[in-house]
């Protein structure tokens, strides 16, 4: 998928979108996969004309890599960062993201939100579509434990080397650390 989504950048169009579009593209290819899906938009300059919108979308977990891939065929993607939440049964992982049009007010920010089951953390990496989410999904894997099929270095990137990987620091679960190993900031 990664050769077709290379070929497709230097087909991008030279005017934005309407974000409808985008809208209702997703809604088509993912249906039910779409859990939740909100549009915020953002007005700027002396009319309060639109300069961007922000769209919020939960998928489930099957629909993670293609809703990214498709997001290819719309415009090009870029990664800004990867936040994460153990929410009880699960730990919810935001993807934040930008779609950069070449016209003014197009710009969409979308931040993708999945929930991955605590019974089984894994998720597909996206390092090979973006590789500047390398590092998110490695905090993402020592931080809450969502192991990521395909990311190629799963070393530790906050933690000392020495660190027992089966405490996960952002858990509020068994895997988080012990009450007897946080020590209260002054």
């Amino acid at each position: 998928m990664s050769s077709q989504i290379s070929q497709s950048q230097s087909q991008f169009k030279k005017t934005a979108m309407p974000c409808g579009e985008l809208i209702d593209s997703l809604k088509a290819k993912f249906g039910d996969g779409i859990v939740k899906l909100d549009v915020h938009e953002r007005e700027a300059g002396r009319e309060g004309t639109v300069q961007s919108r922000d769209l919020w979308v939960e998928v489930a977990l099957p629909a993670f890599r293609p809703f990214i891939e498709h997001l290819f065929t719309y415009d090009f993607v870029s990664f800004h960062v990867l936040s994460g939440d153990d929410t009880g049964d699960t730990v919810t992982l935001n993807y934040h993201l930008s779609l950069f049009q070449r016209a003014r007010g197009g710009r969409i920010g979308v931040t993708l939100t999945v929930r991955v089951p605590k019974d089984s953390l894994s998720l597909p990496s996206i390092f090979d579509l973006l590789p500047g989410s390398e590092y998110s999904e490695r905090e993402m894997r020592e931080m809450l434990g969502v192991d990521f099929d395909g990311l190629p270095n799963k070393a530790l990137v906050f933690l000392p080397e020495d660190w027992n990987e089966e405490i996960k620091p952002w858990r509020r679960d068994q895997t988080g650390p012990a009450p007897e190993i946080i020590r209260e900031l002054e």
